[in-house]
């Protein structure tokens, strides 16, 4: 969507000034929004923290399985994670088990396979996502070939090698926002209320009114997945045309939150076509906390887009489990390309506040007044709450 960040430099300050940004600019912190003071028994008032995560830069590897991509391609997200302070995204296949040393920087997926799914699996991880939808097959569930599954992914799963990993559309205990508020809080008691819960929603026409649902029943976090989020598992007529744009979904989601009161009790986490880090700037102006990013991750560990990745024989060793090619993948190597990845995205967000005039990202959330519409018609302008590109402030 075109969209332009506007950037207002004081006139005093040359825009060819370094902009020196404090430490922690670019950290945010997801999780159960804290309470208010209360009187402990000694007469003193006390707050009571809820578990939080803190992300260093506010960018997340979003939702991709053991199954769908190699366990290389794993480690090398996971890798990345812990050494840029953020969080990557198990997916629903489970946890692998030599995964257990990142687990600090991990969310564990349930969906509606419930593949791997234990008291034990949801323990292990910072953050627990109920994911609902995915924004590039919304109301679509997965597939994910026998041929695909191995023995370790059976193990992974809990599924007999060879066998069809079926994840059906909807949840089959999860057909009103009552249902999935007992799911959100059986996650809790099992985890003794000590990790936040995230519920992920496709981008859909009423997906405000879902948000607002899924605030009420007790979400700390909830992500929206966009139209243009990738796949390797969705027919390619329901991937690149059923669902919303992430900046219509986010902005529509964030207003309504807004006048409803709910706002500062959850977190927004935005997916689905964010491709650099001027999409991460924009997408946080319209309300996001943090960013999901797949495909720009993959492109990283060096995925040429060849839509191919339901084959099971990616050559580049990322969608496949053929040991000839899931060696090509180096985790230590690719590890380090996503680091150069996001090190350089926040840097360059960090030069986007610098030249607005912010120096912590607390000021560019939801701050609509930095974006211009380039070319957008007067309802999505309405939608976006932002004004056309040439117009003042």
């Amino acid at each position: 969507m075109p969209m332009q960040v506007s950037a207002e430099v004081p006139a005093a300050v040359s825009a060819e000034m370094p902009c020196e940004m404090p430490k922690g600019a670019a950290t945010v912190e997801l999780g159960e929004m804290a309470k208010g003071p209360t009187t402990v028994e000694s007469g003193e008032m006390a707050t009571e923290m809820p578990p939080a995560v803190k992300l260093e830069i506010p960018v997340i590897f979003s939702a991709m399985s053991f199954g769908s991509i190699s366990k290389n391609a794993i480690l090398s997200i996971a890798r990345a994670a812990a050494s840029l302070g953020t969080m990557f995204n198990t997916g629903e296949g489970g946890m692998h088990r030599d995964l257990e040393p990142y687990k600090d920087h991990m969310i564990v997926q349930v969906a509606s396979g419930r593949f791997g799914v234990d008291p034990s699996y949801l323990n292990a991880g910072r953050i627990i996502e109920i994911k609902i939808g995915q924004g590039a097959k919304p109301g679509i569930g997965g597939h994910l070939p026998g041929e695909k599954v191995g023995e370790e992914i059976a193990l992974t799963r809990g599924i007999p090698r060879g066998s069809d990993a079926i994840s059906p559309a909807p949840h089959h205990d999860i057909y009103s926002i009552e249902d999935l508020r007992q799911l959100i809080y059986t996650a809790k008691e099992a985890t003794e209320y000590r990790k936040p819960v995230s519920v992920k929603i496709a981008a859909v026409h009423n997906v405000a009114a879902i948000a607002s649902g899924a605030a009420r029943a007790g979400a700390d976090i909830i992500a929206v997945d966009g139209l243009r989020g990738g796949t390797g598992a969705a027919p390619k007529m329901i991937r690149d045309n059923v669902g919303l744009p992430i900046e219509l979904a986010i902005s529509a989601v964030d207003r309504r939150l807004r006048r409803e009161g709910l706002r500062e009790k959850v977190f927004l986490i935005a997916g689905g076509g964010i491709r650099c880090s001027a999409d991460l700037a924009k997408i946080i102006c319209l309300g996001a906390d943090a960013a999901y990013i797949g495909t720009a991750a993959l492109l990283a560990l060096g995925c040429h887009l060849c839509h191919k990745c339901y084959t099971g024989n990616c050559s580049w060793g990322i969608a496949t489990q053929n040991p000839y090619l899931t060696r090509r993948i180096n985790p230590e190597l690719g590890s380090q390309r996503l680091i150069n990845l996001l090190t350089a995205w926040s840097h360059e967000l960090k030069e986007i506040m610098g030249a607005m005039g912010i120096n912590a990202i607390e000021s560019l959330r939801g701050n609509r007044l930095q974006l211009r519409g380039v070319g957008l018609p007067e309802n999505e302008l309405r939608e976006l709450e932002i004004k056309q590109a040439g117009e003042a402030m």
